[in-house]
């Protein structure tokens, strides 16, 4: 499945080591080395809980 952006052109996938897991992920932005990446089921662990 290729993802679009805004601009409907694919969008450029980046490779990173999840920092939790230590899995192969790819990520939409160019990774920072001072920042963790988080691979999709490790993400969701990090996200602050939903206020409604």
């Amino acid at each position: 499945m290729e993802r679009r952006g805004f601009n409907n052109g694919p969008r450029e996938m980046h490779k990173a080591k999840c920092a939790d897991c230590g899995q192969e992920t790819e990520v939409p932005f160019v990774p920072d080395p001072n920042r963790p990446v988080y691979c999709r089921e490790c993400f969701q662990s990090h996200r602050p809980p939903k206020k409604y």
